[in-house]
């Protein structure tokens, strides 16, 4: 696995943006497996990410709601 790679990005992120910023771990996209985990920054595990997962890292004004996450075209 690439646990440190994960712990030094997150780090980095952090430096530049909120701990409250989403994102979005997809595991085992497109196979019967495929798990979906909403998380922020702050809260993201390095040592739950593998090769088999990706991470969407949302831009400050990406929300969450019942029905998914999303980010507004335009942002006033």
């Amino acid at each position: 696995s690439r646990t440190e790679q994960i712990a030094v990005a997150q780090r980095v992120l952090l430096e530049h943006r909120k701990p409250d910023t989403v994102v979005v771990v997809g595991r085992d996209v497109g196979r019967a497996e495929e798990s979906l985990t909403v998380t922020t920054l702050a809260e993201l595990d390095p040592a739950t990410i593998d090769m088999k997962c990706l991470l969407i890292v949302g831009a400050e004004s990406t929300r969450v709601g019942p029905h998914g996450v999303w980010t507004p075209r335009f942002v006033e």
